[in-house]
């Protein structure tokens, strides 16, 4: 069969290059933005007189059937027509007639078709994640709210190290998932700029409208250099990189969970909605769901390098090379989407152990630090000095098996002299956590400055 582009061609293309050359099988999901594309290039070219507006109309409406064709499952993709665009304007000129629907490529290449096509696409994913991400910190947010009370330890090394409250831990993921949400942001407005009219690499002679296209496409603008605009796969590369890190996100989290619901935890229960069992242990409930996220993680990253890779070596303009962009993003895209939804419905659902956690924040000493603090403040004994002391404490409390919040003003007075009655005040849990009064800190108002500022920045995104 003859291709579109036979014409200097003598021999024609043989089977296993068909095949090895086609991208037909994934970018054909790119239909609905091919189409959107091709509209508005026919649109421009009736309103610049390059074409009749007649035949603009017609091509239009030919498009809008071979869309009807592929939404309704009846149009038939080949490898043979190698991609999603000569796939359209072959069934395009079926329809409307050669002549005619040869009229749609003019001023345009399948170089800045493609680069168009891909970015409405990306920019499309970038907003549908960036809505998921809004979802789950909104989740946080109010989990967040309701656990304010809830103590637990906090770590450092995986080792118990200060009380925190199980609010101020989710608020922590909050603000991760902010950071996202902005990364996201930031990609879509730096790259809502329309490449189309660049042509191969050099523009057109033709008496085009960018500017007409970017507004119909609802760009804000269009890309400045006609070779950079086809060769450019920046936002392909940043929505990979805000998918990874998005995914690390999720997957430190992920973490956490599958560590607080083993029974050496007990922090929290996954509902049986969202867990699995084990085909021989009748009493297994395996947190699977949080880690096929952390599991996923990988498989993101290892798309972000792929691309990365594959354009760090390549000349200007486009190259074949750059047909390896897309199978990596849709793959990434959908990953992101599915874990950052089923993580939220699985946060949403899970309970939260305050009982167990409360008797984790009297194993590890978590109070040392402000016992610590107290003879610097009160005792103005310098901090190194402190710091010995308490330690001192810390190795009676482990001597005599027991907490070193559970010791009494007489077991202190033993380690040293400056220990009075109200250092025993020190070593409360609560209280330290209650004294963490600096903007961030873990005290109930500094956590709800922190739940309040969260919340006004989610309503300033609506």
């Amino acid at each position: 069969m003859k291709k579109m582009w036979s014409g200097r061609f003598e021999l024609e293309s043989s089977e296993l290059l068909e095949e090895f050359n086609a991208s037909i099988e994934f970018d054909k999901n790119l239909y609905l933005e091919d189409i959107t594309g091709s509209k508005a290039h026919a649109k421009m070219l009736g309103e610049q007189g390059i074409i009749t507006k007649s035949e603009a109309l017609q091509i239009i409406n030919g498009l809008e059937a071979v869309l009807g064709e592929i939404q309704s499952g009846k149009f038939e993709f080949k490898i043979a027509d190698e991609d999603i665009h000569m796939s359209v304007e072959k069934r395009l000129s079926e329809i409307i007639g050669k002549e005619l629907g040869g009229k749609l490529h003019t001023a345009r290449s399948r170089n800045d078709q493609v680069a168009l096509d891909f970015r409405l696409y990306v920019l499309s994913k970038n907003r549908e994640i960036n809505s998921k991400i809004y979802e789950l910190i909104s989740t946080l947010s109010n989990l967040a709210n309701s656990h304010k009370d809830t103590l637990m330890p906090g770590f450092t090394h995986l080792q118990h190290a200060q009380p925190v409250s199980l609010a101020y831990h989710l608020m922590a993921y909050a603000f991760m998932f902010k950071r996202d949400f902005e990364r996201f942001l930031s990609s879509f407005e730096r790259n809502n700029l329309s490449p189309l009219g660049s042509a191969a690499l050099a523009g057109t002679p033709h008496n085009i409208d960018r500017d007409f296209v970017a507004r119909e496409l609802g760009f804000s603008g269009v890309t400045q250099n006609a070779m950079d605009s086809v060769s450019d796969r920046d936002f392909a590369l940043e929505i990979l990189f805000n998918i990874s890190v998005l995914m690390t996100h999720a997957s430190r989290l992920c973490e956490e969970l599958i560590l607080w619901s083993s029974q050496e935890f007990g922090f929290v229960t996954i509902s049986d909605t969202y867990s699995t069992g084990s085909s021989i242990m009748p009493q297994k409930k395996n947190p699977d769901v949080a880690e096929l996220i952390r599991g996923k993680t990988g498989r993101v990253n290892g798309n972000l390098v792929a691309l990365l890779t594959t354009m760090k070596g390549l000349p200007l303009a486009y190259n074949k090379d750059m047909q390896e962009d897309k199978e990596g993003v849709f793959d990434s895209v959908k990953t992101a989407l599915t874990s950052v939804v089923i993580l939220n419905e699985m946060i949403k659902t899970a309970k939260f152990n305050s009982k167990n956690m409360l008797n984790a924040t009297k194993k590890g000493h978590l109070s040392a630090t402000d016992l610590a603090d107290y003879l610097v403040r009160e005792k103005n004994i310098p901090f190194r000095q402190a710091h010995f002391i308490t330690g001192k404490a810390v190795a009676k409390a482990e001597n005599l098996g027991v907490d070193l919040s559970e010791l009494g003003a007489k077991e202190l007075k033993e380690v040293d002299e400056n220990l009075d009655d109200n250092a025993v005040k020190a070593l409360d849990l609560n209280a330290s956590k209650e004294a963490r009064v600096s903007r961030g800190g873990t005290a109930n108002k500094a956590v709800e400055a922190q739940i309040n500022e969260i919340n006004n920045w989610l309503k300033s995104q609506i």
